[in-house]
């Protein structure tokens, strides 16, 4: 299979395609990689010279070159995405640009192309909060912030190219994912980094929303199912079905990091912040056969340990401007 990933430079994009390469040595991997801030080619050194890996630096904006890589591939799993809630409250602009426009731009591509699937990577997010229960693939889009509005407005493109055009897409909704790569400014790569360094964890509002936690190899996992078993024309919800309080994990990474709650800082809350999101994946595990074989707690160990042995990498963020002005704007000056 000649295979096209978006965003594969970034957290999730790169590891699914270490999964990829790893699992399918004979399949051929082309990254499609607008190299924003959160973009990272250090996550591939390892397979920078892999002959069945190509890089290419592009935008999924770039119409032109959206189709002309769609003419050479089989499939594509679109990871390219603005992600980031905070950000998406500065910035809604870049949001749409990328979230709609750049998945209207993928499903053209698809429609006028011979590809044979299209998975839409998104969020339990564009659900929006839910006291009780879960979501299922059919509950409502009710998005509380641009970022969930931006990924919900991509989606529901996916749903009338199908309708209308017979478009090869899944869509996928998944919880929170955790790992390797994962860009310092999310919530559990921050803690981590933040008490690594000896800095206070900020935790927004009374830290009492809700998750689920999924770790990245489960995810790629699910991903790999979906693509190669997924249905087309259907939406598949991936979760971990543990729930987490964010003070609860803070708790947690503080043990395990042998820190006290000294090191716990309260910030005000950002607008809008869902309360608690669950999912409801039973339609992937009973049809698909796929379920996560990480608990929680070993995850976030093994999360963790990456972080302490690759100082480096997340030592080269953190010093870049960029991050450093996103950091003082987001919790220093709350």
């Amino acid at each position: 299979m000649k295979l096209l990933i978006t965003g594969g430079a970034g957290f999730m994009g790169s590891n699914f395609i270490h999964h990829i390469l790893s699992k399918y040595p004979d399949y051929h991997v082309t990254n499609l990689d607008k190299l924003t801030y959160s973009g990272n080619l250090e996550n591939l050194k390892d397979i920078e010279n892999n002959p069945h890996y190509t890089f290419v630096k592009g935008d999924i904006q770039d119409k032109e070159l959206v189709n002309n890589l769609l003419k050479e591939c089989d499939a594509i799993v679109n990871y390219a995405a603005e992600t980031h809630v905070d950000r998406s409250i500065l910035t809604p602009d870049e949001f749409v640009r990328t979230d709609v426009l750049g998945s209207f731009n993928i499903l053209e591509a698809v429609k006028n192309n011979n590809v044979s699937k299209f998975v839409q990577i998104s969020t339990d997010e564009v659900f929006g909060s839910i006291e009780e229960g879960k979501f299922t693939e059919k509950s409502p889009f009710e998005p509380n912030s641009p970022y969930a509005a931006s990924k919900a407005g991509g989606d529901l493109l996916c749903r009338s190219y199908f309708v209308t055009y017979k478009t090869p897409v899944i869509v996928t909704h998944s919880c929170n994912f955790f790992g390797p790569y994962h860009y310092p400014e999310k919530f559990i790569p921050l803690s981590i980094v933040n008490l690594l360094q000896g800095k206070k964890i900020p935790v927004y509002g009374d830290g009492l929303q809700i998750r689920e936690w999924i770790y990245t190899e489960d995810h790629c996992n699910a991903v790999d199912t979906i693509l190669h078993k997924g249905e087309i024309g259907e939406v598949y919800n991936i979760s971990s079905e543990k729930e987490w309080k964010n003070i609860d994990v803070v708790k947690l990474l503080l043990k395990m990091m042998e820190k006290d709650e000294s090191f716990i800082e309260f910030v005000k809350d950002r607008p809008g912040h869902d309360r608690r999101y669950a999912l409801d994946d039973s339609k992937l595990r009973t049809q698909l056969g796929w379920k996560p074989q990480y608990e929680f707690e070993d995850a976030l160990t093994k999360t963790v340990e990456w972080f302490k042995n690759n100082e480096s990498w997340w030592k080269n963020i953190i010093e870049k401007s960029d991050y450093k002005e996103y950091y003082q704007k987001q919790y220093k000056d709350r």
